[in-house]
């Protein structure tokens, strides 16, 4: 039993240490942000160019459970930041269609109210290196500078760890990596 743990943990830790390592390899820190423009939900076009002189923090998902929780982190961010030069985006980088990316906002468990975006050519995924690792979340700063990225799974508490973040680049200070 013993041996069985050991060796269980041992696995484990190499996944992690494996996958630290191939995500560090999608990091964009203190590059600038790859643009793009996407239909969001309401059929309107979102750039990220638009939002110039914001921080901007973007969720890369796909329809899975992970991606639900993180949508519900980028949420209480979205509210928690309402009056201040911050936008919050939401996009389904995986190619589903507006039909099944409705469902899966509609099982959200709060209304979602920041921009959400159908990426159909799986374009962000590719910018962005976030098709190996969902969800992905980055944080853009004023002037559209890749200063943070987490990826993967965040409990519900990973809302004050984005806001720690995104408070710290608009009080002027550099974010980091979120590993």
């Amino acid at each position: 039993m013993k041996r069985s743990l050991t060796i269980g943990l041992a696995v484990a830790l190499l996944a992690v240490a494996i996958t630290t390592v191939m995500a560090k390899s999608y990091f964009k820190i203190g590059e600038k942000a790859p643009g793009f423009a996407l239909t969001a939900i309401g059929g309107e076009t979102v750039s990220l160019d638009s939002f110039k002189g914001k921080v901007v923090v973007l969720g890369l998902f796909h329809i899975c459970e992970p991606c639900l929780m993180q949508g519900t982190n980028l949420q209480k961010v979205h509210e928690a930041t309402q009056g201040k030069p911050v936008a919050v985006v939401g996009v389904n980088s995986s190619g589903d269609s507006k039909e099944n990316v409705l469902e899966f906002l509609s099982a959200f468990p709060v209304k979602v109210t920041y921009p959400y975006l159908i990426d159909p050519k799986k374009t962000t995924d590719k910018l962005y290196g976030g098709g190996k690792f969902i969800p992905n979340v980055y944080i853009i700063d004023q002037e559209g500078v890749i200063r943070w990225q987490r990826v993967g799974n965040m409990d519900l508490a990973g809302a004050d760890l984005i806001l720690q973040e995104v408070n710290k680049l608009l009080a002027g200070g550099a974010g980091k990596s979120g590993l």
